[in-house]
């Protein structure tokens, strides 16, 4: 048996290819059947393809084997009916029920028994076609739907008689027809029948045009939708329209929170977010309303709901926004007055506390803003002070590591102290570098301790602000917020307020301690600040209370990191252990700077111990009062040290150069007395802090009277500065340089006077003698009273010790002036007396020997030395050079051996007696003295013979005497004592 053959009896389920009558099972079928069957056999035979309802025909043929269940007859007949179904036609009662709704009349059932009984026949003589027909229909719909379907696993082989069954046959025939038999080459692969298949897409062979018809059903749809569905779309355009024309504020509130956003209007903002939650009120209430009542949203409300929901979204994502971004300004609000460069102004605090209250919100921005304000003032007060400690360090190394100031340079600043009287300038003189560095300090303390923009300042506004917090009075115009939520955050806590006054105790500390380091404790020595990396902040902390190190400009503290300046050479001055003193810095502008310093201090105590939790803490008052004591004390110390170290280079102060008021003097004990003065002042001013410039009245105690040692100390300085002036004034006399320390430009044209220019040792000491005459007369006496005034001690040890100095130091310039004079003219009288031609070979003398003439021309030149330079001194000079010639002559008469005839007795009578008529004016009680002693030499050494005939010549001697007295009246007339002009 071929294959073809094979596949035919398994196809029509016969058991030969070539029957030779029908079927028995076959007549089983109705006669229409047959006749159908028959067509369909001659149709296939004529058209000799295959007929398009083989399909039905293949699968109506084995579908016994494939459906479970199925019955037989009696007869060995399958039946494909697997239950009984319900009557399509319905029952009896279910027709009669039927036409009894719809109001038709309706026999009585027997009727319709009959009448439906030719139908029943029919029915039940088709009944198994119909069945049989309906099965088949389902196969080959389950068959085209399934097409290409992989197909089940294969069986696991079992025993079974050779003749082969028709499952066998059909999965042999199945496999035959596979892809991969040798006659299905050319057959399509189940890809492709799956293609064809009646799948969901593809039902019915209209996949092809599924595309086309979908596209064209968007289009009808986008063309005669609006106007197939325009009536809904219309009402519920009507609707929204209505909706949004009655509730414009629904849609705009949100816009307007934008715009007051943006303008901080925050007065309208918190109104339009009240009217936004307004809104919100209103559908919560049609909402509960809704529930309670059970009745349907309406379409208008139901907008209503959509557009309030929508609109209170938008708006509480830009509330959220808004408040975490005055959260963040309220942080950075500290010490800000304005925006950045190019902004606008920034808010104050209470305007961003009041929006916080007003929109409400669950923490207290009061509360935060005096932390964030405490976090931000100790943050400030340590970065502040640290920075200008260092900055301050650096210009004082660079000074130190300079040559020292030359004594010209200064004695040029020490004389600006004279100046500084009279010049209403508020500027003490020193070099630039130094008078540079004391601004840089003055202005550091400034920043921390002044009243108008320093840290103290902002401490007291902060007490200010927080004590209006903590006394509820301010409380009245805060907002109370949404339904009063925010009053809660309005009162401060016991708890609270105990932390603020101690917050406000420890900001007042910090500023004591670092004040009081930078007086009390010696110079720093790490800046690594000023080139070590800035840490990094935290979020909390404000970018204005950063102290960045490369954000400063100033080109004075840039400087290499690799090279920072070197430390101060230690040489033992007394500055070193100071850091707030300038090294090289004199004394005029130590007590200028200082006074300010310590007045600026003493402000800032008394506006600091005016506060009610630093006054109610004793701790903190006294370390306020010692704070004052240790910055007097150590500033006393250091203007004490400059003082006497400029009064060692007051001798630089001496140009020689005449004073205009009084020609016999030079500038120096003007610039001195100046000098005194201004030291003294400024002492004054440092050692009582009198008109501190505070708010409120000093509290008692706070600035305590200077201890003894501090006085002490000022009072011995002062007595060690006058005599080392002195002491200096005395060593320019000495000098023998002729233009020490005198003005270049005198050096080069001389005076215009002929005054000005000192060319002689003699002068200068001259000059000297007659400067400390006046500081002997007006100067020591006026600055021992106002030291006695300003200090309000008496010195009568220390005056009575200074007049001796000068006594001293006069004396010692009187000698050093008249002593080669005396010994000269000693000299020329010794020599003259014990000349062999002394005595004259005349009987009788009649003129006096040259020697005098010498001697007394010697003291011409004197006088005219003195009395063009200082003529106050010429009486004492002369009088003192008189008792030296009276002394020389009684020496050299002693030294004569030989005894005195009558002619040397006239010749040193006319001697004597010359230069004692010639000089009488300056004649004292001491010459006259020596002179008798003379006289008693001279008698020792002659005979009674020659003293008795000397009283007969005295006559004519006094007539030789007049005579000789006429003849020199010229040479020797500026002894005679000068007439008064009427």
């Amino acid at each position: 048996m071929t294959t073809d053959e094979h596949t035919i009896l398994n196809h029509y389920n016969i058991a030969t290819p070539y029957p030779t009558a029908w079927p028995v099972e076959k007549d089983e079928s109705d006669a229409s059947d047959n006749e159908q069957l028959s067509k369909t056999a001659t149709k296939l035979a004529v058209r000799r393809s295959k007929s398009r309802y083989s399909a039905l025909e293949r699968s109506g043929s084995d579908r016994r084997s494939h459906i479970p269940g199925t019955e037989k007859t009696g007869d060995g007949v399958e039946n494909l009916v697997q239950k009984d179904e319900a009557d399509p036609l319905g029952g009896p009662e279910s027709v009669v029920r039927a036409l009894r709704q719809k109001g038709l009349p309706v026999e009585d059932d027997q009727r319709l028994n009959q009448k439906s009984a030719s139908l029943k026949v029919l029915v039940e003589s088709n009944f198994e076609r119909f069945v049989r027909a309906k099965t088949t229909i389902d196969n080959v719909y389950a068959e085209m739907r399934n097409q290409g379907a992989d197909a089940p696993p294969p069986e696991s082989p079992r025993t079974h008689s050779r003749i082969p069954s028709r499952s066998s046959a059909t999965f042999r025939n199945n496999s035959a027809r596979g892809p991969l038999s040798p006659r299905g080459v050319n057959k399509p692969l189940p890809s492709d029948k799956k293609k064809h298949a009646l799948t969901k897409d593809s039902e019915y062979g209209v996949q092809g045009i599924k595309a086309p018809l979908i596209e064209v059903a968007a289009k009808v749809e986008e063309i005669w939708g609006p106007a197939l569905g325009g009536r809904d779309r219309e009402e519920n355009l009507k609707t929204a329209m209505s909706y949004i024309e009655t509730n414009q504020g629904v849609f705009e509130v949100g816009k307007s929170i934008t715009e007051c956003i943006n303008q901080r209007n925050y007065d309208n903002l918190a109104r339009e977010y009240s009217r936004a939650r307004s809104y919100v009120s209103d559908v919560q209430d049609i909402a509960k309303k809704c529930v309670n009542n059970r009745t349907p949203v309406t379409g208008t409300n139901i907008y209503q709901m959509v557009a309030t929901g929508r609109m209170w979204a938008d708006v509480e994502n830009q509330i959220t926004d808004f408040k975490r971004d005055v959260w963040k300004n309220l942080t950075d609000s500290h010490g800000k007055s304005t925006g950045p460069e190019g902004s606008r102004p920034a808010e104050g605090h209470m305007a961003l506390i009041n929006i916080l209250l007003e929109l409400g919100v669950e923490d207290s921005p009061i509360w935060f803003w005096l932390l964030s304000k405490y976090d931000y003032l100790k943050n400030k007060i340590t970065s502040s002070f640290e920075r200008s400690r260092v900055e301050i360090e650096i210009l004082r190394r660079r000074l130190a590591n300079m040559e020292a100031p030359s004594a010209q340079v200064v004695s040029a600043n020490l004389k600006y102290s004279a100046k500084q009287l009279s010049q209403p300038e508020d500027v003490a003189q020193d070099t630039a570098a130094v008078t540079e560095l004391w601004k840089v300090i003055y202005s550091s303390i400034n920043n921390l301790l002044s009243l108008q923009g320093g840290v103290l300042a902002e401490v007291l506004d902060f007490w200010a602000k927080a004590q209006s917090f903590t006394e509820e009075k301010i409380q009245k115009t805060l907002p109370a917020g949404i339904d009063g939520q925010s009053r809660k955050h309005h009162r401060l806590s016991s708890d609270g307020v105990r932390d603020l006054q101690n917050g406000l105790v420890e900001l007042v500390e910090t500023l004591r301690e670092d004040i009081f380091a930078f007086f009390a404790d010696p110079p720093i020595e790490d800046i690594s600040l000023m080139y070590s990396p800035l840490p990094p902040t935290t979020p909390s902390t404000p970018h204005s209370a950063v102290f960045s190190s490369f954000a400063h400009q100033d080109h004075r503290f840039k400087f290499d990191a690799a090279n920072p300046p070197p430390p101060s050479p230690k040489r033992g001055e007394a500055w070193e252990e100071f850091a707030f003193w300038p090294p090289y810095a004199n004394s005029i502008s130590g007590v200028h700077y200082l006074s300010k310093l310590l007045n600026l201090v003493t402000v800032s105590v008394t506006e600091m111990a005016g506060m009610r939790p630093v006054a109610s803490s004793p701790t903190t008052v006294e370390s306020l009062k010692m704070l004052i004591a240790g910055a007097r004390e150590r500033s006393i110390r250091a203007v004490c040290a400059a003082w006497g170290k400029d009064a060692e280079m007051c001798k630089a102060l001496e140009d020689w150069t005449r004073s205009n008021d009084r020609r016999d003097l030079t500038r120096m004990p003007f610039y001195f007395n100046a000098f005194e003065n201004a030291v003294l002042a400024g002492l004054q001013k440092i050692l009582y802090i009198q008109d501190s410039g505070a708010s409120r009245p000093v509290p008692a105690g706070i600035v305590s009277p200077p201890p003894s040692k501090l006085l002490q100390m000022v009072r011995t300085q002062f007595v060690t500065s006058l005599y080392k002036v002195l002491s200096g004034m005395v060593e320019n006399a000495e000098k023998s340089s002729s233009t020490i320390n005198q003005p270049q430009e005198s050096r080069r044209s001389g005076s215009a006077d002929g005054l000005s220019r000192v060319d002689k040792q003699s002068t200068r000491l001259l000059l000297t003698l007659s400067n400390l005459k006046a500081i002997q007369t007006n100067t020591v006496p006026s600055l021992i009273s106002q030291f006695e005034s300003n200090f309000s001690v008496q010195l009568t040890d220390e005056s009575q010790t200074v007049r001796d100095v000068l006594s001293q130091i006069d004396a010692r310039l009187f000698q050093s002036y008249t002593k080669p004079i005396a010994e000269k003219l000693s000299s020329i009288i010794h020599t003259g007396i014990t000349s062999p031609t002394w005595v004259s070979r005349k009987d009788r003398p009649t003129e006096v020997r040259p020697y005098i003439y010498e001697a007394l021309l010697l003291l011409v030149s004197v006088h005219t030395e003195v009395s063009t330079t200082a003529p106050a001194l010429l009486p004492p000079i002369l009088t003192h050079l008189l008792e030296q010639i009276s002394t020389a002559f009684l020496a050299a008469f002693k030294a004569r051996t030989q005894k005195y005839p009558l002619a040397a007795l006239m010749q040193a009578t006319l001697d004597v007696e010359f230069v004692a008529q010639t000089m009488s004016q300056f004649t004292t009680e001491r010459a006259s003295e020596l002179q008798s002693q003379v006289y008693l030499e001279l008698d020792k050494g002659t005979d009674n013979d020659a003293r008795v005939r000397l009283q007969g010549e005295l006559p004519e001697m006094r007539a030789t005497l007049k005579k000789l007295r006429e003849g020199t009246k010229a040479e020797f007339g500026c002894f005679k004592k000068q007439r008064l002009k009427a």
